[in-house]
């Protein structure tokens, strides 16, 4: 998950904290059939690709930053590491997860090692805006819906900028303001509006080309979010919850964060859009 600016860290932290984690999310997927002895990456799917769109859109977005097998990413955000791992196995790169929160560092970590990626994805719990790596450490950086909870846009870019080798890429998929505010509230990343933080294209197109980098690809998809988000909802309200879901994660509280994204999205609210943008510098043009 990522982060607020620091009166609103505390907040943020226990937003997303929950105990016993690993453990809640193998009861679910025992419950839904699943062998917890011999997972695949596609068995998580359904919990640990905490986003819109699914393992789809972490595909997507993957095909639009032309991935290949000897880069080294870095998922900011990452959370339980659905696309890290989506990215490992698909590719054979190799994927560091930044997350704020421990106990989903943790949960990642463990579910990692079930699948048997631990060597290709590894976790850090540190903070988006210190990152605790070398300059032009990766050659890509990667967010998908981490951003919406971090004030400081540009302190944010600024950092990924500087830990993206030169002519390498920054990937997103991310939920952004839209024209008609207030959003309504839950949502999936904020209860409260204290540590929700969102922008607006222009605002994000001016902080990225204020970092340095330069637009390859943007793609609004807020259509195909919300009749995804729509179709979700309306299952849910007729045959209840599945057994695996991101209610797992976020409890009964999800009953209603989901029908507000969708609301959200109908009124736009909010935006979902996925982007590629490249490092300017002694090789990157």
């Amino acid at each position: 998950m990522s982060e607020a600016s620091a009166p609103a860290q505390d907040q943020l932290i226990e937003h997303y904290h929950r105990e016993h984690l690993e453990e809640t999310i193998l009861a679910a997927l025992r419950a839904a059939g699943k062998d917890i002895d011999a997972l695949r990456p596609e068995d998580l799917a359904p919990v640990d690709q905490f986003h819109s769109g699914g393992r789809e859109a972490t595909i997507e977005l993957a095909e639009r930053a032309a991935i290949t097998s000897d880069m080294v990413i870095l998922d900011v955000g990452g959370g339980l590491g659905g696309p890290a791992r989506t990215l490992a196995e698909m590719y054979g790169c190799r994927v560091t997860v930044l997350d704020l929160s421990e106990s989903f560092c943790k949960a990642g970590a463990a579910l990692t090692a079930r699948v048997g990626l631990s060597d290709l994805v590894g976790f850090q719990h540190a903070n988006a805006l210190e990152l605790p790596f070398d300059d032009a450490s990766f050659n890509l950086v990667w967010t998908q819906h981490s951003t919406m909870n971090i004030a400081d846009k540009a302190g944010l870019y600024a950092e990924l900028y500087r830990v993206v080798r030169p002519g390498g890429r920054y990937a997103f998929h991310e939920i952004l303001a839209g024209p008609h505010q207030p959003i309504h509230f839950p949502v999936p990343w904020a209860e409260h509006p204290a540590i929700s933080a969102l922008a607006t294209d222009s605002e994000t197109l001016q902080h990225l080309t204020e970092a340095g980098f330069r637009e390859v690809v943007w793609t609004d998809g807020s259509a195909t979010a919300l009749q995804s988000m729509e179709q979700r909802v309306a299952a849910m309200q007729t045959q209840g919850p599945p057994a695996l879901g991101l209610h797992v994660i976020l409890g009964p509280v999800f009953g209603q964060m989901g029908p507000n994204l969708a609301r959200n999205l109908r009124e736009d609210r909010v935006r979902v859009v996925q982007g590629v943008v490249e490092r300017l510098g002694e090789s990157g043009g």
